[in-house]
């Protein structure tokens, strides 16, 4: 998942982006309304999480031109807004959820996830390949019934792969998909990573390297 973070306060903008990469996403901070349209204009995001009173564009505007812009993207609106109208107003705006400050860092996970969950094409609750199985709620992947031990990128990498149904997934959209803008596009990174899922995975291979293509799950 692509996350966007867009929050003024810096200390608590880089606490969540560091929270939410421990939970296996791809996450862009920026501290500022215009930065935040800038990153939407070149890249496409899963979710925003967007505090309401940022500096210069406010987040009010910010909203309307994702809404308008990238129907695709949910806008997880964060505010220090404690009254019902105030929150109705958020929501009206075209937020898909809101959440109030201060928040517990667990449920913030559990509502990016879920409209996550909805800004992907639909796709079914567990994703299967032959004996091997993926969770995305639960966060369990198995094979042949034994659970695996995989770090939050070779989980999301494994999701991406088994998301695709058969597709052939270039290394370019894993990387955009799975890491964050830090990421050097002339890193292994994708490759080392998908080498230790293998062998994770173990006989017989499961994924298979289409040459100068990418990688997929099924027929070689």
């Amino acid at each position: 998942m692509r996350v966007l973070v867009v929050e003024d306060f810096e200390i608590l903008a880089r606490t969540i982006g560091t929270g939410l990469r421990r939970e296996g996403m791809a996450v862009d901070v920026v501290l500022d309304g215009a930065d935040a349209l800038e990153h939407l204009a070149v890249t496409r995001y899963d979710v925003v999480v967007l505090d309401r009173d940022l500096p210069g564009v406010h987040g009010d505007e910010v909203c309307r031109r994702i809404v308008a812009a990238h129907p695709s993207t949910r806008v997880l609106m964060l505010t220090a807004a404690s009254t019902v109208r105030q929150r109705v107003d958020g929501l009206g705006l075209g937020a898909d959820d809101y959440l109030p400050k201060p928040f517990d860092f667990s449920e913030l996970v559990a509502r990016i996830r879920a409209l996550g969950r909805r800004s992907a094409p639909a796709v079914p609750p567990v994703l299967e390949s032959g004996d091997l199985t993926l969770d995305p709620s639960t966060r369990v992947a198995r094979r042949g019934g034994r659970r695996l031990d995989l770090s939050p990128k070779e989980f999301a990498v494994l999701e991406c792969l088994l998301a695709a149904s058969g597709r052939l997934v270039s290394a370019e959209e894993l990387l955009e998909r799975v890491w964050d803008e830090a990421a050097d596009p002339f890193t292994t990174a994708v490759k080392t990573t998908v080498r230790r899922l293998r062998a994770k995975l173990g006989d017989p291979p499961v994924i298979h390297t289409v040459r100068e293509g990418g990688y997929r799950i099924g027929a070689p």
